[in-house]
């Protein structure tokens, strides 16, 4: 029984330190309560001690799926999600170092920049599993979920962007009424048997810097480019595991967008299987790529670097612009010039540009109407197949709510239960707005 107090002593309160190429350093830790804890820094890490927790015991709540089968999609649920911190007061941060043992907080105190570790509250985890409901047998996870990469392009599907026009909708929609099943497609619940999700998936917090008071987009350049550097290491941590199929690094800034947590900090969700979202995304970029050889947004961001109408930055290798099949006001998009299927492709330069026009970009936002703006930013990159992408582009899109400085954009009837967006502002006006505010980066 003492050794084995003292094993498990030994391993919450082991620590590895490492260093990546291009001065990024590690240091791993195990929580209290079981949780994997990573510091990183551009400097060797020290002046760290246990890792803390406010939990010392597992949550022992396990997430599950549910297949959705007329949507033929899979749903998360985690009821105890409802009880997780709510928009607590300064002095009770949870993301804060920890400065009294008797209190701890989810970070100890110590020279890094950022930290990442496991959700303690998550909507997906490793034990989590799959559930059928009334006895509907789910297919295997589609739309890019199946082994081998990105589902080819359906038979007769329409390149999305060609420089050539898109056919018009046929008196409002396709000929003949309902469109027609495409060949190849899977039905999304025919009472077979079919396997469920590899795993539940992996849902971690990013903390972004130790200061409560500043924002992303105030960080200096070369922290935003060690998080890059991050998101790209949980990535490739994320592959090695096997049974994760996509990484999505986010952040949600703003209770306009359901922040519960006002310190710096974005997430990382780990799939099972390709969501949704990037599932067609991956599908419009094969149908592309088939067609004409090169990646849909490698080709997107040419032409719109070459007309500038919507441009927010152009550098050497990265560029920012409103795009103008954008859904909401002041959407944004942000992506290397040459092709860059994930961050770990990037090479040090690309990052560092990268890093120049995000940090543009936040502070356009912020200058807008001089005060914090709130937004959702998530970045698409490829699936974990283990097969190339080069039909895809790593690249950042940013979805304000607000649609003038005081009207927020809400989602109603045509964008949430038909899913076509309906625009009450061009896309060029609003860069113009953007345009027109001055930022200054420093120097490099």
């Amino acid at each position: 029984m003492k050794c084995q107090k003292r094993c498990l002593l030994l391993r919450l309160l082991h620590a590895f330190q490492s260093k990546a190429a291009h001065d990024m350093y590690t240091f791993e830790l195990t929580k209290p309560d079981g949780r994997e804890l990573t510091l990183y820094s551009r400097a060797p890490i020290g002046g760290v001690g246990a890792a803390p927790s406010p939990f010392p015991e597992p949550l022992g709540a396990a997430p599950h799926f549910r297949w959705h089968p007329l949507r033929g999609e899979w749903v998360a649920y985690a009821a105890y999600r409802q009880n997780r911190t709510f928009q607590p007061p300064p002095e009770y941060n949870p993301l804060a170092a920890t400065t009294d043992p008797a209190a701890p907080t989810e970070l100890p105190a110590g020279d890094y920049d950022i930290a990442v570790f496991a959700n303690r509250f998550p909507a997906m985890s490793a034990d989590g599993r799959a559930e059928m409901i009334d006895e509907l047998d789910a297919p295997a996870p589609a739309s890019g979920g199946e082994k081998g990469g990105a589902p080819a392009p359906r038979e007769g599907a329409e390149a999305p962007f060609a420089g050539a026009d898109a056919p018009a909708p046929a008196s409002g929609g396709e000929k003949g009424g309902a469109a027609a099943a495409r060949e190849g497609a899977e039905a999304p619940f025919a009472g077979a048997d079919a396997p469920a999700p590899a795993s539940g998936g992996r849902c971690e917090v990013v903390v972004f810097t130790q200061d409560p008071s500043t924002a992303l987009g105030r960080l200096p350049l070369e922290h935003i480019a060690l998080l890059l550097r991050v998101w790209g290491d949980r990535t490739e941590r994320a592959a090695r595991q096997g049974d994760i199929r996509y990484v999505l690094p986010f952040e949600n800034r703003g209770v306009e967008v359901g922040v519960t947590l006002h310190h710096p900090h974005g997430q990382i969700y780990a799939y099972p299987f390709v969501p949704p979202v990037p599932a067609a995304m991956l599908r419009q970029e094969a149908a592309y790529y088939a067609a004409h050889g090169s990646a849909l947004l490698v080709d997107m961001a040419a032409r719109e670097a070459g007309q500038g109408v919507r441009v927010l930055y152009q550098g050497e290798h990265a560029i920012a612009f409103v795009p103008a099949c954008a859904r909401y006001p002041y959407e944004v998009w942000v992506m290397p010039t040459a092709p860059v299927a994930a961050f770990a492709d990037l090479n040090d330069a690309q990052r560092d540009d990268l890093a120049r026009a995000l940090k543009t970009v936040l502070l356009k936002y912020d200058g807008l109407w001089q005060r914090e703006f709130p937004y959702l930013m998530a970045w698409y990159q490829a699936p974990l197949d283990g097969q190339a992408h080069p039909e895809t582009q790593l690249h950042a899109e940013f979805f304000p709510p607000y649609r003038t400085r005081d009207r927020l954009k809400y989602l109603a009837g045509t964008e949430i239960a038909a899913g076509m967006f309906a625009m009450d502002a061009l896309p060029e006006d609003k860069a113009a707005e953007l345009q027109a505010v001055a930022v200054t980066l420093e120097a490099p």
